[in-house]
């Protein structure tokens, strides 16, 4: 049998980590391999030394059944071999044409960059694979879905046969989801070959022919998807029997703890994206937010959390009006955070793990005193919550950007849980994290629920929405159109909802 790409017998270190310990990956030609394992397996650390960021200290690659040394990803690249990555590489203020060509210039005869030739080149590409980019557009104007198809775009610009996708379906609404399936099966059809870093179980077995599970660095097994179930995968992934029901008694709400009244809130592009918002969160429910990405959900959620200043209405939190406190008093005043962005909102990246564990509390005691800070009480208290969140990570003192994203998120909601606030707004708590962890977390949220917190839920995933919430607030247009239970509703509804139709039979609750 001959493979595209063999990796044989993988093995990478970083101090005090053995990231891959003796991997072997093979990849047929035509084929999508799903590469699958929880936060921290050493799936992206792979993925990373097959596209040459990263030298394994012993194994050997062979492209097309020839051993190849991939130096860098411009060697990478020159085989055939593109990369899709979890967090874009794209300037924001380049036009689609401009990130597609950068380091890979058409010229003209005199020398100067052919942006036509470019436009027309991408158009060309666009329209083969379905991908409907638009080559003029500016990257901070299009969606995070379309920018993920220009990331596409630019592994098959520069003749990419093998395409690496990193867990890319973590940013999307499930309406993207399902197209970039479509693109998938559009670029097998096309003879190209795919490796999809996932740990989503319902994507690998809808799209997937091939899989190869890794746990703690070590290969598992390699199966045929259509040999396996979902149960299957998830214990081979996490070594353990994992549930997928969720187990919660009914909610049994008291006290309005959250009150929204008339909320405006413009974009950053200063356009009406709030638009006239009520909603009420009372203490011991979980109220999920449902909508199509763009609705009004991210805005709604800085204004109330003080990052985005709104302009007429009112936020009510435990009798006391917040709107427009810095993000301090907010957090002060008894919120907390998972922010939809990590990176940007929730993690200083060149602190260590055990300095972001107290990011909300630093100046407080004990782990500051005269405003010098305690680092000896800081770490203690980030070695007690990375136990009970179960955060890999080498140690405390590891900086934040060395864990993968899925450990990231751990410790953010460790640190926003663990401060027990009257209101917890999770937004996307779950994005990036595999079934374990997810499992985890929904219990989580679950306790918090029932130690009487209020709890707002902000997810695209409307599986979790359905699953966790108590009661569900669709959002369309930067209003909520309608409110439902979730055992007196479906997808197929919610998706009906969310798209600005009207629910039959029910009252105007907005």
């Amino acid at each position: 049998m001959e493979y595209v790409i063999e990796m044989l017998n993988i093995r990478k270190e970083f101090p005090g980590v053995v990231a891959n310990d003796n991997i072997t990956l093979q990849l047929k030609k035509g084929e999508i391999h799903a590469l699958l394992g929880e936060n921290g397996a050493g799936k992206s650390t792979l993925m990373n030394v097959l596209f040459g960021l990263y030298q394994p200290e012993q194994g050997e690659i062979k492209v097309k059944g020839e051993q190849v040394k991939i130096t860098d990803p411009n060697i990478a690249n020159d085989l055939g071999i593109g990369m899709v990555h979890q967090h874009f590489m794209l300037v924001e203020n380049f036009t689609v044409t401009q990130n597609i060509i950068l380091g890979k210039e058409p010229k003209t005869k005199t020398g100067r960059i052919d942006i036509k030739k470019a436009e027309r080149e991408i158009q060309e590409l666009s329209d083969s694979y379905g991908l409907k980019v638009d080559p003029t557009a500016k990257i901070s104007d299009i969606s995070v879905g379309m920018q993920q198809r220009v990331e596409i775009l630019k592994t098959l610009y520069r003749g990419a046969e093998v395409l690496i996708f990193d867990e890319p379906t973590a940013v999307l609404t499930p309406q993207e989801i399902q197209e970039l399936m479509d693109i998938m099966h559009s670029l097998v059809k096309e003879g190209k070959s795919i490796i999809l870093i996932t740990h989503k179980l319902k994507e690998i077995m809808e799209v997937c022919d091939r899989c190869t599970v890794i746990r703690k660095g070590k290969g598992i097994k390699t199966l045929n998807v259509d040999e396996t179930n979902p149960t299957e995968l998830a214990s081979l992934m996490v070594g353990r029997d994992v549930s997928f029901k969720i187990n919660k008694t009914p909610a049994n709400p008291k006290e309005t703890i959250l009150e929204i009244r008339d909320l405006h809130v413009n974009n950053t592009r200063n356009i009406p994206a709030v638009k006239g918002l009520n909603l009420d969160v009372r203490a011991g429910e979980i109220v999920g937010i449902a909508g199509v990405d763009g609705n009004g959900q991210t805005e709604l959620i800085e204004a109330i959390t003080g990052l985005t200043k709104s302009n007429t209405g009112s936020i009510i939190l435990n009798g006391k009006e917040i709107r427009n406190l810095s993000p301090r008093k907010v957090t002060e005043s008894g919120i907390g955070h998972i922010p939809q962005d990590r990176h940007k909102y929730g993690l200083v990246l060149d602190y260590s793990i055990g300095e972001n564990m107290v990011l909300q509390t630093y100046y407080h005691k004990p782990y500051s005193k005269a405003k010098i800070l305690n680092y000896k009480e800081i770490f203690k208290k980030a070695k007690d919550l990375i136990e009970e969140y179960d955060v890999r990570t080498p140690n405390e003192y590891t900086k934040a950007r060395a864990l993968s994203g899925g450990n990231q998120q751990k410790a953010i909601i460790a640190r926003e849980v663990d401060r027990s606030p009257d209101l917890l707004i999770a937004a996307q708590p779950t994005r990036g994290l595999d079934v374990g962890a997810i499992e985890f977390i929904h219990k989580k949220l679950i306790e918090e629920r029932d130690k009487g917190r209020a709890i707002l839920l902000m997810s695209f995933e409307l599986d979790e929405i359905l699953d966790v919430s108590d009661r569900i607030a669709v959002m369309f247009d930067g209003q909520i159109v309608a409110e439902v239970k979730p055992e007196e509703t479906n997808e197929q509804e919610l998706g009906l909802l969310m798209a600005g139709s009207k629910r039959e039979k029910v009252g105007d609750n907005a």
